[in-house]
């Protein structure tokens, strides 16, 4: 039988010395490689151990396929990675590269969590329940973004800058607390931010229904708090737009 498949192309070469060629014999590949540099990033910092441990599993330990950990993992990166659907889990779930990122033993063999089950892992609404085995303790997690900023600094400084901030994320879907904003002229929720240079402090999703300033106060008294625990003298400058201004925010 003639052989009508081609699997080698030839191509012009620009420097005369190298050949150009395409094959298709490459086996499995992937374009996310740079996600191996994030992952010795936390490798340095422990951050997702750590994060890990702001939850609370009371699953049966005997019928755990995935472990808490390798869960967030999995969902951290393919965030970062710009995989922000659960449903793209059906298929990065036999990646690979993803199995590597999770922590998973077998990557290629072992089956990474499917989207039902990450799923499960975001209901998680920070109180206990009976009926959701997974859940996160929210003063933890408050907790590890402040204590991810005082370790970066060997040395107390001078002076830092709170920056304290709202922004849109638009929604399209009849997501829960979904409101029309003015200002913004689309169905958004109004999230509130508390940034020091490049690290973020506080990141609290809200609806869009409320005042850009309401519960900035008790955010802001929070990670003061924290802070002053470990620089005690420590000049702390709270920048914000007028809004902010308000006393009983």
């Amino acid at each position: 039988m003639t052989e009508c498949n081609q699997y080698r192309f030839e191509f012009a070469s620009t420097s005369g010395t190298r050949q150009i060629v395409a094959e298709f014999s490459g086996g499995t590949i992937t374009s996310d490689g740079g996600s191996l540099l994030l992952k010795e990033t936390d490798a340095k910092m422990n951050l997702l151990a750590r994060f890990s441990q702001c939850f609370s599993d009371r699953r049966n330990p005997l019928r755990i396929e995935h472990t808490l950990e390798q869960m967030l993992r999995q969902r951290v990166y393919s965030l970062a990675l710009g995989y922000e659907d659960l449903n793209d889990h059906d298929v990065l779930r036999r990646d690979p590269l993803m199995a590597v990122l999770a922590g998973k033993a077998e990557p290629g063999t072992d089956l990474l969590a499917g989207k039902s089950t990450l799923n499960r892992l975001e209901l998680g609404t920070g109180t206990p329940s009976r009926y959701k085995k997974i859940t996160f303790w929210r003063d933890s997690v408050d907790e590890l973004l402040v204590d991810i900023f005082l370790e970066a600094h060997q040395v107390a400084p001078a002076q830092i800058v709170l920056d304290i901030d709202t922004t849109d994320m638009a929604l399209h879907g009849n997501q829960e607390d979904k409101f029309y904003h003015g200002y913004y002229k689309h169905y958004c929720y109004l999230p509130l931010y508390i940034f020091c240079g490049d690290h973020v402090l506080c990141a609290r999703l809200r609806p869009s229904s409320i005042g850009p300033a309401v519960g900035s106060r008790k955010e802001v008294e929070r990670i003061v708090k924290q802070i002053r625990q470990r620089w005690p003298s420590v000049e702390i400058i709270l920048r914000g737009d007028s809004d902010s201004a308000r006393t009983n925010s």
